[in-house]
Parts: C-alpha cells; sequence; structure tokens
C-alpha cells in the first residue's frame, strides 16, 4: 500500500495551524457571495438586457467579445457558449487588435466588450478604430458614468454591491456576474432560434451529449459474422465456442430464415449445469433458451438501448437487434456502448 502525502499523515506544526481554512468563515463567504449576487439579479435592468439580447439576435455579422484580464476570460467563455449554440461569435484580444487583428471586423458585426470599470485603456484605444470599421460597440460594465459607455452604441449596466475580496479589489463579483449574465443572454437567444437537441448535438459529436443525441443503434452494434448465432436445435455442449469466442456473453437463437427465437447466456450455462450436471450433454439450446428476450430495432437511439438495459426488474449486458418481421440483423452490448462513449 502507499503512503499518505505528507500534508495528509503528519500532524500539522503550530505554524501550518495558520494557513487552516476555517469553516465558519468560508461559509460565510458563500452567503456573502451570495447576496452579492442577488443584488445583482434585484437591480439589473431588465430592459436593458432584453434590448442586448435582440441586438445579438438581430446581428447579420459576427459577434465579438472582448475584454481585458479576468474579463478577458470571460469574454473567451461566453463567445464559446455562443459558438457552441450554433451562433457565431469570436473572441477578440484588444492588444491584438490594434496590432492587425481589428481587420475582421465589418460593419454587420457587434463588438460586445466586458469592462468592470468601463476605463480600461486597452479598450478605450480599441473604439476608435472598431468605429472606423463600422462596427456596432457595446460596453457592459459595472461602474457609473465610465468613459467607455459614452463612446459605445449602446451600454449595459451590471450593478455590482462589492467584491468578495476583503479588500474590494480581487474580481470575484464582477466576474461571476459577467459570467451569469452572458451565459443567460445566451440560452435566451438558444431559445429564440428554436435550436433542438439534435440541432445542439450536431456542435457537439465528440462528447457524450452529442453521441447520446446522434447515435443510433445501427452505429454500434455488432452484425453479420461478429453475431454468436446458433439453431434451438444445437446442442448446449456444441456451442460453447460460439458462445465464448465472440464476446457477446450470449447466444442468439435462431431459425432457418433468420427469425430471432431467443437467447441463452452464459448465465443460462452456468445454471443449466448446476441443474442438470452431466444432463447437460443431452439439452439442446432451443430447451432452455429465453424464448422473449427484450430487443431493439437498429433506428432507435443507442441511448434508449442503455436505457433499455438497464431497465427493471434485472439489468442485461446485450439487447438483440431485428427488424420489422423479427429478422436478426445485429446485437448491441452495454460493452460496445460504453467503449463508444455513452
Amino acid at each position: 500500500m502507499g503512503s499518505l502525502p505528507h500534508f495528509l499523515s503528519d500532524p500539522p506544526s503550530q505554524k501550518q495551524q495558520h494557513n487552516l481554512v476555517d469553516p465558519i468563515k468560508l461559509k460565510t463567504l458563500f452567503k456573502s457571495q451570495q447576496k452579492y449576487l442577488n443584488n445583482f439579479f434585484d437591480k439589473l435592468d431588465h430592459s436593458q438586457a432584453h434590448l442586448f439580447t435582440q441586438t445579438l439576435l438581430n446581428s447579420t455579422g459576427t459577434i465579438f467579445i472582448t475584454g481585458v484580464g479576468k474579463s478577458g476570460f470571460v469574454s473567451k467563455n461566453i463567445s464559446q457558449t455562443l459558438v457552441s449554440l450554433g451562433i457565431k461569435s469570436q473572441f477578440l484580444s484588444p492588444t491584438d487588435a490594434l496590432h492587425g487583428d481589428i481587420g475582421i471586423l465589418t460593419e454587420q458585426d457587434v463588438l460586445v466588450m466586458f469592462s468592470k470599470s468601463g476605463n480600461t485603456e486597452e479598450l478605450l484605444r480599441l473604439v476608435p478604430c472598431a468605429r472606423a470599421k463600422g462596427a456596432f460597440l457595446i460596453s457592459v460594465t459595472s461602474v457609473e458614468g465610465n468613459a467607455l459607455m459614452g463612446l459605445c452604441d449602446l451600454n449595459v449596466h451590471l450593478p455590482l454591491e462589492r467584491e468578495l475580496c476583503p479588500f474590494d479589489l480581487a474580481p470575484t463579483t464582477s466576474t461571476a456576474i459577467q459570467m451569469v449574465f452572458g451565459c443567460t443572454v445566451a440560452i435566451a437567444m438558444m431559445d429564440a432560434k428554436c435550436l433542438t437537441k439534435e440541432g445542439y448535438a450536431a456542435n457537439h459529436p465528440a462528447g457524450r451529449i452529442g453521441k447520446s443525441l446522434i447515435f443510433k443503434v445501427k452505429d454500434v452494434m455488432k452484425k453479420q459474422e461478429e453475431l454468436p448465432v446458433c439453431k434451438e436445435g444445437d446442442l448446449i455442449m456444441d456451442q460453447l465456442v460460439e458462445l465464448t469466442s465472440k464476446g457477446c456473453g450470449c447466444l442468439l437463437v435462431i431459425d432457418d430464415d433468420y427469425h430471432l427465437i431467443g437467447t441463452f447466456t452464459d448465465g443460462d450455462l452456468r445454471r443449466t449445469l448446476k441443474a442438470s450436471k452431466e444432463g447437460i450433454f443431452k439439452l439442446t439450446v432451443g430447451e432452455m433458451c429465453n424464448r422473449n428476450p427484450r430487443t431493439i430495432t437498429a433506428e432507435r437511439m443507442a441511448v434508449e438501448a442503455m436505457q433499455k438495459m438497464e431497465a427493471p426488474p434485472s439489468p442485461v449486458q446485450f439487447l438483440p437487434v431485428i427488424n420489422e418481421d423479427n429478422t436478426l440483423i445485429g446485437i448491441v452490448t452495454l460493452h460496445g456502448l460504453v467503449s463508444a462513449g455513452l
């Protein structure tokens, strides 16, 4: 066995005691942050928020979002959220913009500038250059009477009581409300565009969300030579290789026309062996198979197959895939679904 890290196993020294987090103070901080966020929700001008959202929605170009420092990180996140919803957006570094990147701006575009103070030097230098490109300028700020709001076509005020930081300096609450505001606007635009689950999944094809909404049973099932098939008249002991070699943990019992009759699992084999002992050598698969197995069709969603496997009264590890004529065309396994990232 490995040893515990020294910071867990060694008793804290007297000096280290001063670095411990006070749970009562931590709880107080969470309550304070909640209070400051509630102040934002209570005092936000919803008419400004609506105008801002509608302006972005009406844009025929790209929604560029910019900010400096922590507001820059927030701007990147909001822009990426918009893109994931199928909305044309891009983060624009204010520094790089002044060194050539502003060339991407057009008169069809909107430039949103996040700044707590509204007096950020880099953004103030960017404004006349963006104005010359014909872009619609929006400032999102928290300090009243700032320089940036007077230079833009539209300003949204994000009410800020104070930062959670004890010195009221570190941007902890201001960035939180920027993120809440931006992401809420993004979802409002998503709703206005009537984005469907399928549309959202199309933008996330490699993630679990996308796969669960895109992959169908036919995309993840085994078929043809991969299927562990046998006839109902076959002796159980003659089908052990087929049962174990295909990696499905079962036999799919079919008739001469490939219609599914039932299934026989490795669990059925163990139970039959325990009950029949040497009598198993004379038993056929058809005598011991389950003639009413759970099945699924190829056009169903793969995530439905997983849900069906896990349904009561007891979970199963596979589902035979059949067509409308009960003809066997494949098998989907729990291992295959997990391997596919579902």
